[in-house]
């Protein structure tokens, strides 16, 4: 079909966060599909190839960056926050409200991996989002604990008081590595960790594999299951089996949680579903979805 895409920035709590819009070429008033990436990652992340699929399907699409990361202000970078990013998301989808060329009234939200469980905290909270897809989401902090910090859990809340302590003191953030190698402490160490998501970051990009060690503090406590019951909108959960971050058993339980959700089984990894002949299946199912919930009906 063809798209153009265009900046689209907005404020969030005061800093300005960096976005793109994607038009479908000869749609007038499209729906639109807002998107964001998971856990430390910029929308740089193999996301445009998911918004192009999109695109190509007659959706609009607005991807964005949180604060304090990508082409967005604030400091300090990289702080993995889900209040944080929550805020974002909200003023991202009043911002897309407020666009004169798209059709406000049907949004679908679109999340991965940690903001897979981020879309469904938005639209638990908001009757007027049409349809989520929630590709391999984090959707528990006490069950993915141990498969966050793996071997690490003492190192992993000793460096998240360090940070902590650092706040208090004014002092610059104490940062730890975002993936890394099994034998070495980071915040995703699985085996297919540091390849999987390192593999989809741009060779132009000037990205830094660390972030504010905080984060572990706050990720138990991050349980966006709980909200499965209050998303009352259609919901596409794609659930890969060979998952080492996330448990499948999880997953399920969020699934089975939400009313109208479709649950998609994939045979893949966590990381597999952004290349090569896995992505291509996995957004074209996810395009079917959106395709079906924001383009039928009034």
């Amino acid at each position: 079909m063809g798209f153009s895409r265009i900046e689209s920035d907005f404020s969030s709590r005061g800093t300005r966060c960096s976005g793109w819009l994607y038009l479908p070429e000869g749609v007038s008033e499209p729906p639109v599909v807002v998107m964001a990436h998971g856990f430390a990652a910029e929308k740089t992340f193999r996301l445009p190839a998911y918004a192009e699929v999109f695109a190509d399907r007659g959706l609009a699409v607005f991807l964005f960056d949180y604060r304090n990361f990508g082409g967005s202000d604030g400091e300090p970078r990289n702080l993995v926050s889900p209040r944080r990013h929550l805020q974002d998301w909200r003023a991202a989808v009043s911002h897309v409200r407020s666009l004169p060329n798209v059709r406000t009234g049907k949004i679908a939200l679109w999340g991965s991996s940690f903001s897979g469980g981020h879309v469904a905290v938005v639209a638990a909270g908001d009757p007027g989002i049409t349809a989520i897809v929630s590709q391999v989401p984090f959707v528990d902090g006490l069950a993915a604990l141990d498969s966050l910090v793996a071997a690490h859990t003492l190192k992993g809340l000793l460096a998240g008081f360090r940070d902590l302590g650092r706040i208090l003191t004014f002092r610059s953030p104490y940062r730890v590595p975002v993936v890394e190698d099994p034998d070495r402490f980071g915040i995703m160490n699985r085996p297919d960790s540091k390849p999987g998501y390192l593999a989809i970051v741009p060779e132009e990009s000037s990205w830094k594999n660390e972030c504010p060690a905080r984060i572990l503090l706050a990720v138990p406590f991050y349980r966006p299951v709980s909200f499965a019951s209050r998303v009352k909108c259609p919901a596409l959960v794609l659930l890969a089996e060979k998952d080492t971050l996330i448990p499948t058993a999880a997953v399920e339980r969020f699934a089975a949680g939400m009313p109208r959700a479709e649950v998609v089984r994939v045979p893949l990894g966590h990381f597999d579903v952004y290349r090569g002949d896995a992505f291509e299946e996995t957004a074209e199912r996810e395009a079917d979805f959106l395709e079906r919930h924001l383009l039928s009906g009034p």
